[in-house]
């Protein structure tokens, strides 16, 4: 005697159903490859943090020049906080002080609370932890700073690897600006109106008060202004 799916297979009677009933997948949570990364890289995702993504950006700043405050302001356009870090190097004598370049540049990003100032001492990648930074932003101007801040980069990662760097480059009018030229021209008596922001400019005009009138450069007796 046959049984039914026997006489299914002849061609008698009803076939069974052997369609595969279709499977329903769960939705996939947006972002969540984004969500699976995180937790193997060890680190919490920026939006669980209430400070949100903070970038802390490291230098001497002896004193802020407008290319360093391009340099911010790009990167407070990338990150929710970015903390001015100036670097405690005793083995330099500074012509700022460091409480005196945090004042300075408190001043000048008064209008922006992205922006803080702060000092540390010791390994950038410890304090990057402590402030709980995702990257560290460094300036370049040249080909010639390149070579440096990228061995400095891979270094910093081979110490930490959860925090990133990222290189920006200033508007072109302050390639040639650094901190050691602002110096020597205001200790001369040089204009540097322009090449940095107004609270530094009094603060070097506090430093190098300009000379009398009659020690100024070239008004010797010889001089065409001195008859």
């Amino acid at each position: 005697m046959f049984r039914l799916p026997d006489l299914a297979r002849i061609g008698i009677g009803p076939a069974p159903d052997r369609r595969r009933k279709r499977r329903v997948r769960a939705p996939v949570p947006v972002l969540g490859f984004a969500r699976a990364g995180a937790r193997r890289a060890g680190r919490p995702l920026s939006s669980a943090s209430p400070a949100g993504r903070v970038a802390i950006c490291p230098g001497s700043f002896d004193p802020l020049t407008l290319g360093h405050v391009d340099i911010i302001r790009r990167a407070a356009r990338l990150f929710d906080r970015v903390v001015v870090s100036v670097l405690q190097n005793t083995g330099k004598t500074p012509l700022f002080g460091v409480e005196e370049r945090l004042d300075l540049i408190r001043a000048t990003f008064r209008d922006d609370p992205r922006v803080e100032a702060a000092s540390f001492s010791g390994l950038l990648v410890d304090y990057a932890r402590e402030c709980g930074a995702a990257a560290i932003v460094r300036g370049i101007r040249a080909l010639s700073d390149f070579e440096y801040e990228f061995q400095m980069a891979l270094m910093n990662r081979r110490l930490a690897p959860q925090v990133e760097t990222v290189f920006l480059t200033p508007a072109e009018e302050y390639f040639y600006v650094s901190s050691r030229l602002i110096k020597e021209i205001a200790a001369l008596s040089g204009d540097v109106s322009g090449l940095v922001p107004e609270p530094v400019a009094a603060g070097l005009r506090a430093k190098f008060p300009p000379p009398p009138a009659g020690n100024a450069p070239g008004a010797g007796p010889d001089h065409p202004s001195a008859s």
